[in-house]
């Protein structure tokens, strides 16, 4: 027998799958066959109407003798919900005829506008996020107090900001040190960016990643050709969100100078927005920090030196008010078979006409 929590399931799954159909979009399979049975059906009842015209014609057979005290008696005007189980039956016929044709909805293209943002979460895994960070919540399930995972705490708390508000972001992953790798390209799968993002802060794993460096240039340059290969550069509501201690004192990449690389992103019009890590380091107690605060705003983001777990929390609530705004993509949908919810219905206008017919003597009664 099938649980009574599986029905329940099953007709949400059906009201549902009514609510998305439009007919306009309906193909059949077995249009041909659904024709040929419909014939079937209508000559096999009208052989049955015949039939019993032909035999009911037998004297005594439709007469039935009344006595005349009854003869003053006026039919009621709802005689005809007698036939209800009938017509209940009949209505049925429709829905089981058009799920006999075996419809489906054909490959389809929406163009789709929500609340949010597309989103490059790059994260700095270099030798010196070692240093500590005291940050007794961002830290708390952490091996050791070291910066990177600080890092890894604020990112997680940014993406489950993000997920607990309004908005359905379309976020990517990328994990930096001399080179510049992406985890994770753009999804709205929030629990595999929170997955990927476990697994990049896991202890064993960071000390296996074999950059030592911090090269913030490359992390921009890799996010920039991220967002291209989506084709993202020419779509309002992108950005980056850079996790660092900052140290970074490279003023050429590759042989190309930082404002040059930070130029593809402001040309793209993708702000960045980076936290520099570094406990009870306030602005401009480091160096790098006079390189990257003009960078990273002239793209149209922020600098953030966050000197403290309050600080981290404070820039996070900051980008997360900055970053509103609204994101359109193409969404497709591939062919799916709308048997289910017509047959359902044809078979819940047949249990009802059934269950009129055996359980209320009302549409037993003789005409």
């Amino acid at each position: 027998m099938v649980p009574i929590a599986q029905i329940g399931a099953l007709l949400r799954d059906g009201l549902t799958a009514w609510r998305e159909i439009r007919l306009a979009d309906v193909l059949f399979g077995h249009r041909d066959t659904t024709i040929l049975a419909l014939i079937a059906l209508v000559g096999l009842a009208a052989g049955v109407a015949v039939l019993r015209a032909a035999l009911g014609r037998r004297p005594g057979r439709a007469q039935v003798g009344l006595p005349a005290l009854m003869a003053w008696a006026r039919s009621s005007p709802f005689a005809f919900l007698r036939h209800g189980a009938v017509l209940l039956s009949l209505a049925a016929v429709p829905f089981f005829m058009i799920a006999l044709a075996d419809p489906y909805t054909r490959l389809r293209q929406q163009e789709m506008t929500f609340p949010g943002r597309r989103l490059a979460v790059l994260i700095d895994a270099s030798a010196s996020m070692v240093i500590p960070f005291q940050a007794s919540r961002l830290n708390r399930n952490s091996p050791n107090q070291a910066s990177f995972f600080t890092t890894i705490g604020a990112a997680e708390t940014f993406i489950r900001q993000r997920m607990k508000g309004k908005y359905r972001d379309l976020i990517a992953l990328v994990e930096f040190g001399d080179e510049a790798y992406v985890v994770t390209p753009f999804t709205n799968d929030y629990d595999n960016i929170l997955l990927s993002l476990s697994l990049i802060g896991d202890w064993t794993e960071y000390m296996k990643f074999s950059d030592q460096g911090t090269t913030i240039g490359k992390a921009i340059d890799e996010g920039v050709a991220l967002f291209k290969a989506f084709d993202f550069l020419n779509a309002a509501g992108n950005a980056m969100i850079i996790f660092s201690d900052g140290q970074d004192r490279q003023v050429i990449v590759e042989g190309r100078p930082i404002e040059e690389i930070v130029a593809s992103a402001t040309r793209a019009k993708i702000p960045v927005y980076l936290i520099r890590i570094g406990y009870n380091k306030a602005l401009g107690d480091i160096v790098p920090d006079q390189i990257w605060r003009p960078a990273v705003e002239a793209t149209g983001g922020k600098f953030y030196a966050a000197a403290d777990e309050s600080a981290i929390f404070r820039a996070i609530d900051e980008i997360d008010r900055r970053s509103a705004g609204t994101i359109s993509i193409k969404q497709y949908s591939t062919e799916e078979p709308l048997f289910s919810p017509f047959a359902l219905v044809a078979v819940m206008l047949w249990t009802v006409a059934l269950a009129l017919k055996l359980t209320v003597p009302y549409f037993q009664k003789f005409p």
